[in-house]
C-alpha cells in the first residue's frame, strides 16, 4: 500500500515566518506577507498536484477564508489534486451540506475529500450563531453524518433527533464518489462519534507513543461498531538536504516570534475547550525564553524538540497542529516509516512558506520514500533519480 501525503492551502495567508492563530486566536501579521488570493493558493496547489501529493487541506473557522468557496475556485486551475475541505456542521444544514459536496464531485471530477470539524471553542461557535456546548456539539455531528451518509446513499431520510430534524430529504443526484469523511478528536464522545461515521481518523503530530495509545483506542471503538478505519497525521515539515540546515531554518522561525505575541496566543489557547489542543499544549509547556536562547546559539532548540526529529516550537503561535518534523530528507522519511509502522497512512503535511517547503519535501522526501517501495506518485509518473537515492538505515 502506497503512503498518501496531503499538503496544506494557508487561506489565512502565508509567510517566510510562522502564521499563528487559530482555535479562538486571530491570525498573526504574518498572514498578510503572501495574502491568500486564489493566485498565490493555485500556485501550491499545482505545486502540490506535480510533486505527487494527493489533496490540499483547506481550514476552517473565522481567522481564514471559507474552504469551499476557495477550493472550488482554485479546483478549477488543477486537474487531479483533491481538496480535504474543512467544515463545521453545526454551520449549515445536512440535507444543502451533502447536496454541495455531490455538486462539488461532479463539478471537479471526484475531488472532494470533507474534514469534519465539530468546533472546539464555544465562544468561536457563538459567533456563528451556534449556541451548543462541546458534547452537544459532538452528539450533533453524528446526527448530522448519519443524514449526509444516508444522502449519499441515495437514501430518502427522516429523522427526528436530538438537534437535528429533516423530513422526506433525498438529493436528486447523489455524488459519484462518495466523498471520504475525515474527523480528529481526542475526547471520548470524539472517539465515539469517529467510530461510527468516518472513514480516516486524524490526529495532531504528539510523539510516536501517544499515536499509538490513540490508535488503539479508535480502533477498538470502531471494532464494536463492525468498522474498521484509516489513520492520518497532521504535521509541518522542516526538511532540508541536512540536519544542521534543517534545524538553522526551525532556529530561524523561532527567532522570529515575538515574546508578546507568543504569551497573548498561549493565553487564548489556554483556554480552549478542545482536548487535543491541551495535549499539544502541554508538549512545549510556553518555554520560550530557553528555546531562543538556545536557537540564538545556533543548537537544537531547547525543549522543544519532544522526539527524535519532532519540535513544537510551531505551537507557540499557532493553534491546533502545533509540531513540525525536522531533519535532513533522511531523517524524516526515517520518522514518517516509524509514524506509518504504528498504523499510520495518510499524512497532511504544510511548511512554511507553503510554495517552498512543498518542492522540499517533495523533492527531498517522497523520493526517498519511493526507493523503499513506501510512496508512488498517484499520477503514475515515474521519478528517475528516486531509484538512486539512498535512504539511512
Amino acid at each position: 500500500m502506497s503512503l498518501t501525503f496531503h499538503w496544506f492551502l494557508p487561506t489565512n495567508g502565508d509567510s517566510r515566518h510562522v502564521v499563528g492563530g487559530g482555535h479562538g486566536t486571530p491570525a498573526t501579521a504574518t498572514g498578510r506577507d503572501r495574502p491568500p488570493t486564489v493566485a498565490y493558493l493555485t500556485q501550491i496547489a499545482r505545486a502540490a498536484e506535480d510533486l505527487g501529493f494527493v489533496g490540499a487541506l483547506t481550514p476552517t473557522g473565522a481567522w481564514c477564508e471559507d474552504a469551499w468557496l476557495t477550493t472550488a475556485m482554485v479546483s478549477q486551475n488543477t486537474e487531479r489534486l483533491k481538496f480535504l475541505v474543512a467544515f463545521r456542521p453545526g454551520f449549515v444544514s445536512p440535507t444543502l451540506a451533502a447536496q454541495m459536496a455531490s455538486t462539488f464531485q461532479r463539478q471537479t471530477g471526484g475531488r472532494l475529500l470533507l474534514n469534519v470539524v465539530t468546533g472546539g471553542e464555544s465562544h468561536e461557535q457563538r459567533a456563528y450563531g451556534d449556541f451548543l456546548d462541546k458534547d452537544a456539539r459532538y452528539r450533533r455531528t453524528g446526527e448530522f453524518l448519519q443524514i449526509v451518509r444516508q444522502l449519499w446513499e441515495g437514501k430518502t431520510v427522516d429523522l427526528h433527533g436530538e438537534h437535528l430534524r429533516v423530513e422526506d430529504a433525498k438529493l436528486a443526484r447523489v455524488p459519484d464518489p462518495v466523498p471520504e469523511v475525515y474527523f480528529g478528536g481526542s475526547s471520548p464522545i470524539a472517539g465515539e462519534v469517529a467510530a461510527r461515521h468516518v472513514d480516516v481518523y486524524l490526529t495532531w503530530g504528539e510523539p510516536p507513543a501517544q499515536v499509538a495509545e490513540k490508535i488503539a483506542w479508535i480502533r477498538s471503538l470502531a471494532a464494536r461498531e463492525g468498522r474498521t478505519l484509516r489513520f492520518g497525521i497532521r504535521l509541518h515539515v522542516i526538511t532540508r538536504d541536512t540536519s544542521e540546515q534543517a534545524w538553522a531554518e526551525a532556529n530561524r522561525l523561532l527567532d522570529g516570534f515575538d515574546a508578546e505575541t507568543v504569551r497573548a496566543v498561549q493565553a487564548g489557547l489556554a483556554r480552549s475547550e478542545s482536548e487535543g489542543q491541551q495535549r499539544m499544549l502541554a508538549l512545549h509547556g510556553g518555554g520560550l525564553p530557553q528555546a531562543l536562547e538556545s536557537a540564538r546559539a545556533g543548537g537544537t532548540p531547547t525543549g522543544l524538540e519532544i522526539h527524535p526529529n519532532l519540535w513544537a516550537g510551531i505551537g507557540l503561535v499557532r493553534g491546533g497542529a502545533g509540531t513540525a518534523l525536522v531533519g535532513s530528507h533522511d531523517e524524516v522519511a526515517e520518522r514518517i516509516r516509524e509514524y506509518h509502522a504504528l498504523g499510520i497512512d495518510e499524512f497532511v503535511l504544510s511548511g512554511y512558506p507553503h510554495l517552498e517547503e512543498a518542492y522540499w519535501f517533495g523533492e527531498g522526501v517522497l523520493p526517498r520514500l519511493a526507493a523503499q517501495g513506501l510512496w508512488r506518485h498517484p499520477a503514475g509518473k515515474q521519478d528517475a533519480p528516486a531509484a538512486q537515492v539512498p535512504f539511512a538505515s
